[in-house]
């Protein structure tokens, strides 16, 4: 598909879906793939590794202006790097999701990461997924999907995801723990809260495949596309 400008925001909890349906709608579509959340857990794979205290201002802000978050396709896979160097195994590391949605919840961090999405995204056809895709960091997209999905369903996703080609287990309970402390965090936090806006449309993810919900989300985006 052609054209210029036409972004796909999926937003939604953690495990519902998004990452997996925006890479392969973006793929389908022909459109460039923003993991938005890939990138939060660049941002904080660095506050671990430099040791910031995240409640010193000063100190947060140096290490965000010393910060360069990057994602590029590299052999037909997304590869996400942090300061040059590629991080996309480290960034998934359970060190990184139990901190995650803390260090998201920063203003500071979010004003930085969304002024970055913008920047990756400008002048070309993205599908991007996150938490606040819709709400802030692309309000006028074109189409906006909000998917959803039942927490036992989400918490058995996430458990496969984390231990896939592993030798390390993690076990459900750990992985529960920390769904149920992102949504928390997610949804009551006071900067661009996970919310979704009266224009996104309702994707309930429990009982579909993976084929089946990016065959949805596509649909309606060429449904948009034509409607041009």
């Amino acid at each position: 598909m052609k054209g210029k400008g036409f972004v796909v925001a999926i937003d939604g909890p953690a495990g519902s879906g998004k990452s997996t349906t925006a890479r392969l709608c973006a793929q389908r579509l022909g459109f460039f793939y923003l993991d938005t959340g890939a990138m939060y857990r660049a941002i904080t794979l660095k506050v671990l590794k430099s040791g910031v205290d995240i409640r010193d201002g000063q100190a947060l802000k140096r290490l965000l202006n010393s910060t360069n978050v990057d994602v590029v396709w590299c052999r037909g896979k997304l590869q996400v790097k942090l300061d040059g160097q590629d991080v996309s195994e480290s960034i998934r590391s359970p060190e990184v999701s139990e901190r995650v949605s803390e260090v998201s919840a920063i203003k500071a961090v979010r004003e930085k990461m969304v002024e970055e999405q913008r920047r990756l995204a400008k002048g070309k056809n993205v599908v991007c997924e996150g938490r606040d895709i819709g709400s802030v960091v692309f309000p006028e997209a074109q189409l906006k999907v909000f998917l959803d999905c039942d927490l036992e369903e989400r918490v058995k996703r996430r458990k496969k995801e984390l231990n896939g080609g592993k030798s390390t287990r993690i076990g459900m309970g750990v992985v529960k723990k920390n769904i149920l402390k992102r949504d928390r965090i997610d949804s009551q936090r006071s900067v661009s809260p996970l919310r979704r806006v009266p224009e996104a449309i309702l994707i309930d993810t429990t009982h579909l495949t993976v084929a089946e919900q990016v065959a949805v989300v596509c649909a309606l985006a060429q449904q948009r596309l034509a409607g041009r």
